[in-house]
């Protein structure tokens, strides 16, 4: 019968002791998982009004839940009496070494999230960066994919892509051609401007705002070389540069327009045998 009272007693005294920071734990977790809750919805439909990429909007609005749980379940171990410092500590260290291992990675997610957001380009848009040019097939959180004209896949750590200059040829509507060609001397400048301007104007794909430009660029060793430039839907640009090419070439031949070739002067020396 003592012993029964004894461990009512100590019972009652350790409920009495503990029974509110449990009542209280428990409330701070529960209240705690609502508010984390709250802040993932919240961090989620903001993010999306902003038009920010699915992935990062669902990554970010994890990551701020897993940042509150883990403040409440620390929280919650204090309420109970828990020392959490030595917690702190433990998870601080795996963090540094966690870092310092995925260091490259951490810049490549870093990178990607950054492209993301400020968007320097979008999928199926053509750049070149990293020393490669193609088109953009899919921008993930560590690796931009980018299709070549020869249909060749390229997969490039972000890091490396926002590293260095990015030239986005899609960006704009419209883009200028600009094509060099070389004339003989002896063919009338006039004549070749309006050989030039014919087959510009001929060609549908030309814009005529702004107004092409053909003008005389230089005096070369063995030409006379014109700069052509015309501006062209984004669209239409190679097209536009190969088609313009062939028809020089072949406008130039009907009109009698030489286009020299490079030459050089042989000169032959013999020598008797004395």
């Amino acid at each position: 019968m003592g012993d029964t009272q004894e461990i009512m007693s100590l019972i009652q005294t350790y409920l009495a002791e503990y029974g509110l920071k449990v009542v209280a734990a428990i409330a701070i977790l529960i209240i705690g998982r609502m508010v984390a809750g709250w802040v993932r919805k919240l961090v989620s439909r903001l993010m999306t009004k902003g038009g920010t990429d699915k992935t990062i909007v669902s990554f970010v609005s994890s990551l701020a839940y897993i940042g509150m749980m883990a403040f409440v379940v620390l929280a919650a171990l204090g309420q109970l009496g828990i020392e959490t410092t030595s917690f702190i500590a433990v998870l601080g260290a795996a963090g540094l070494a966690i870092g310092l291992a995925l260091q490259g990675s951490l810049a490549n997610f870093a990178a990607g999230f950054l492209m993301i957001i400020f968007r320097p380009f979008k999928a199926g848009d053509f750049i070149e960066g990293a020393g490669v040019a193609g088109v953009v097939e899919k921008i993930e959180m560590f690796t931009t994919t980018l299709r070549t004209g020869d249909n060749k896949t390229i997969i490039i750590p972000n890091g490396a892509l926002s590293g260095g200059n990015i030239v986005n040829y899609s960006a704009k509507e419209t883009r200028r051609v600009d094509m060099t060609f070389g004339a003989a001397y002896d063919a009338d400048i006039k004549h070749v401007r309006d050989v030039l301007q014919g087959i510009i104007s001929a060609d549908e794909r030309v814009l005529a705002d702004p107004a092409p430009m053909i003008a005389v660029s230089e005096l070369g060793d063995n030409s006379v070389n014109y700069a052509v430039r015309v501006w062209v839907k984004s669209a239409d640009y190679w097209g536009v540069f190969f088609d313009t090419t062939e028809a020089v070439k072949l406008r130039f031949d009907e009109e009698g327009i030489g286009i020299p070739y490079p030459t050089r002067d042989v000169h032959v020396y013999e020598h008797k045998a004395a």
